[in-house]
C-alpha cells in the first residue's frame, strides 16, 4: 500500500479507481442509449442531440408511461365522467367521497372571460398541452417531469351555477400521491387572483 493522504485514503488507489468508476458510468449510459435505439423509442437524431434532461441516461423510457388517451373524456348530459375506484382522480360532479370529490372553480362575470382566464393559466403551466378547446369545455394533458406520466384534465363551463366543473385523472397506476388534487388546487389559487 502506498502513502496515506490527509483523509486516510491511499491517493494511488484513488487515482486508479476514479477512471474505472467514470468508465463504468459511461458504459451504463452507452448501454441505456443502445437499448433506447434498439427498442425504437430513441431515434438516431435524438441520440446525437445529447439531450441534457435528467432522463438523458434513460432514453429508452420514451413515452412508456404516457398511457392511452381515455375514451370517456368529454361532457355527457352536462356532466364530466365519474372517477374510477382508484384514488388517482378528482372530479367536481357526482363524487361524494373525500378521495375523489373536489370543488368546482367559481367565477363571477362573463363566462367567456372566465374560460379565457383558465386557458391562460393552463398554458402557463409547464409540460401542459391543451388538446381541445370549445366555448364551454377545455381538455388538457399534463405530463410529469421525470417519468412522463400523463394526466387528463377537463374543465366544463357551467354558466347556470357560475362555476367551471373540473376533472383530473391519471391514466396509469393506482395512486398519484395527491398530484391531481394539488394541481387543481393550484389552478384554483391562480384562478382566484
Amino acid at each position: 500500500m502506498g502513502p496515506v493522504g490527509d483523509n486516510g485514503r491511499d491517493p494511488k488507489l484513488i487515482s486508479i479507481a476514479m477512471p474505472m468508476l467514470l468508465s463504468m458510468a459511461q458504459r451504463i449510459a452507452a448501454i441505456a442509449l443502445i437499448l433506447g435505439l434498439w427498442l425504437g423509442s430513441v431515434g438516431p437524431v435524438q441520440a446525437a442531440a445529447g439531450n441534457a434532461s435528467p432522463l438523458a441516461v434513460l432514453p429508452f423510457l420514451g413515452d412508456r408511461f404516457a398511457g392511452q388517451r381515455p375514451a370517456n373524456l368529454g361532457v355527457r348530459d352536462g356532466h364530466l365522467a365519474a372517477c374510477p375506484a382508484s384514488p388517482n382522480c378528482v372530479v367536481s360532479q357526482g363524487a361524494t367521497d373525500a378521495v375523489h370529490a373536489i370543488e368546482p372553480l367559481p367565477y363571477e362575470g362573463d363566462p367567456a372571460r372566465a374560460m379565457a382566464r383558465l386557458e391562460a393559466i393552463l398554458r402557463a403551466l409547464p409540460r401542459t398541452a391543451i388538446i381541445e378547446r370549445r366555448d364551454d369545455y377545455l381538455y388538457a394533458e399534463f405530463t410529469s417531469r421525470w417519468m412522463g406520466y400523463v394526466d387528463d384534465g377537463e374543465f366544463y363551463l357551467d354558466p347556470k351555477a357560475s362555476v367551471i366543473q373540473v376533472r383530473s385523472a391519471s391514466r396509469l397506476g393506482e395512486s398519484d400521491l395527491g398530484v391531481n388534487r394539488n394541481r387543481i388546487e393550484a389552478i384554483r389559487s391562480a384562478f382566484a387572483v
